[in-house]
């Protein structure tokens, strides 16, 4: 009898066992997937990590450490202090030495291509360079302005200290000529290119996976080399990845030296 297999009775404990163990995992994942798509719909709140966290954006960087913690309305150049005042909430086109340039700062929100680009066909004389100062935002406006920037023959530049993080690269790229001096800062980092930003991305993994070959077309069509995507598709959204003068220049945003 001890050989013989265990009796339906010994048997009968298992299945609720096997239940409660699933029902803890379909809880877990429904959590997990509450927690993610309430991240993105407050964009300020995410997952805690669980390696150690990237120093903020006003430690200095140096080869090989090189991301920062990342937030587009306090966007500070690395080692310099958080600025008094936010960048504006979207793109404002002010003209500038004698209207031969103008300036371009502020975050790149859903429009603003076609708002500026109005602006500047408007503008006498035609800037020939535009200065650029932004932490970033619609990748797509970005890039429909930077072909507009390069259709018109108009460069892009940065000044000292300004920064150009988040989809402002895309729109650097499009200038006829690039210049960033060293005192300036250009980073990179992973972006959403759903038509609803509240979805969460494992969701819209359509969306992002087209969205990526749209920039990685449009950086070739640019003259960058689109390997400079490898350090944006491993940087989280809440963290930026900044370039340093010899990668500007070995991806062609910037000449090289002679």
């Amino acid at each position: 009898m001890s050989d013989s297999a265990p009796s339906e009775v010994d048997q009968a404990p298992r299945k609720p066992a096997v239940g409660r163990v699933l029902m803890g995992v379909l809880i877990f994942q429904l959590g997990l997937a509450v927690l993610l798509f309430w991240g993105d719909l407050g964009q300020g709140l995410r997952l805690p990590g669980f390696g150690p966290k990237a120093p903020e954006l006003t430690e200095p960087i140096r080869p090989g450490d090189q991301t920062r913690r990342y937030r587009p309305d306090r966007a500070p150049n690395p080692g310099q202090p958080m600025p008094q005042t936010a960048l504006p909430e979207r793109l404002i086109l002010t003209p500038v030495s004698g209207g031969r340039a103008a300036l371009l700062e502020g975050a790149i929100t859903a429009g603003d291509a076609e708002r500026i680009v109005k602006q500047l066909a408007e503008l006498s004389p035609q800037p020939e360079e535009i200065y650029l100062n932004s932490p970033g935002g619609s990748v797509r406006d970005a890039m429909e302005l930077g072909r507009y920037l390069r259709g018109a023959g108009i460069n892009t530049a940065l000044r000292d200290g300004d920064v150009c993080y988040s989809a402002c690269p895309y729109l650097l790229a499009g200038g006829a000529s690039r210049a960033v001096p060293d005192s300036a800062s250009v980073g990179v980092h992973q972006h959403y290119f759903g038509q609803s930003t509240i979805l969460p991305a494992f969701v819209a993994v359509e969306d992002i996976q087209r969205g990526q070959g749209e920039v990685m077309r449009y950086l070739d069509d640019m003259g960058i080399d689109p390997l400079v995507m490898q350090h944006a598709l491993v940087t989280p959204p809440g963290e930026i990845y900044v370039l340093l003068p010899d990668e500007l220049r070995r991806y062609g945003f910037i000449p090289t030296e002679e």
